[in-house]
């Protein structure tokens, strides 16, 4: 069984703090470690070059007292666990920390609110992901801190996709031993679509260690209320989108598909990366005005 490594960005807030927690119980869980990644903010460029030696003093001050303060946290949690201070999260930061602690996962909690909007995520967290295209666990600050999933949904379209590397989140799978299921939304009774859906799924090597994976169609003229229903009638605790790359990188979190499920998802969602197929990519026909992310743009 290969060792986890999980990278939370943590903070003191209640959202942070569950996401940390809920970390802990999937690291404790397949005997993984954790990283806890605090950055007080995020830029493109670095910060020291146009102030003083007071600033930089007052930084220091700031990073003694939160490193007591992680330091307190650390000792509560039962999985191994080592911590990252920096200020800033500047891309080549990103890159180092991916580069020493290989992650499966990011883990960032999201605070309670109805609205989905590029302001749930800090800066720093979307600097990490587009530099080292890490895939992303995202956790309601409702979520049960010790729940393991074991219903777990893979919302997919009818297209073949290709993971980075998806050795970590099937592990994941095959030690957690969830109930899989394939669910794919569509405005029209369409079999055909939905089995392309499943075996899109199984050809990317996501439920590879799994040993069966169910099926499930719903017929919504929201993808985003289709899956929203899904989650419900199947008492999932943890649903996965796919990312393709246009979207990962620019609307991931602008209206799109998965911003509504983020928004309205009552269970955590797993957002995996995942590269276009060489050969062009099938426009389905159910395309819908709740675009995004799983339904191409017109």
């Amino acid at each position: 069984m290969m060792r986890f490594s999980l990278v939370v960005l943590s903070g003191f807030f209640q959202a942070a703090q569950r996401a940390v927690q809920y970390a802990d119980s999937l690291a404790s869980a397949l005997g993984g470690r954790l990283v806890l990644l605090h950055v007080k903010r995020a830029s493109l460029f670095d910060p020291y070059v146009f102030v003083g030696e007071t600033m930089r003093r007052e930084e220091l001050d700031y990073e003694k007292d939160t490193s007591a303060l992680l330091a307190q946290l650390v000792g509560r949690l039962r999985a191994p666990t080592t911590v990252e201070l920096t200020t800033d999260l500047l891309p080549e930061v990103a890159f180092d920390l991916a580069s020493r602690h290989q992650p499966a996962l990011f883990v960032l909690g999201l605070p309670a609110t109805e609205r989905a909007s590029s302001e749930l995520l800090s800066t720093a967290a979307l600097d990490l992901l587009r530099s080292a295209q890490l895939p992303m666990l995202l956790v309601p600050v409702a979520t049960a801190a010790s729940a393991l999933p074991q219903r777990v949904l893979i919302a997919a379209d009818g297209d073949d996709f290709a993971l980075k590397d998806c050795a970590a989140v099937s592990e994941l799978f095959r030690a957690l031993a969830p109930e899989l299921t394939v669910v794919h939304v569509s405005p029209l009774d369409d079999d055909e679509t939905c089995a392309r859906a499943l075996r899109a799924v199984q050809r990317s090597g996501l439920t590879a260690a799994v040993r069966s994976v169910d099926l499930r169609g719903y017929q919504h003229k929201s993808p985003t209320g289709g899956l929203l229903e899904a989650i419900g009638e199947q008492a999932a605790d943890l649903v996965v989108v796919l990312a393709r790359p246009h979207s990962y990188l620019g609307e991931l979190f602008h209206r799109s598909v998965t911003a509504r499920v983020i928004a309205q998802s009552p269970v955590p969602v797993l957002v995996l990366p995942v590269s276009e197929p060489s050969a062009p990519r099938r426009k389905p026909l159910h395309l819908s005005a709740d675009d995004g992310m799983l339904w191409p743009e017109v």
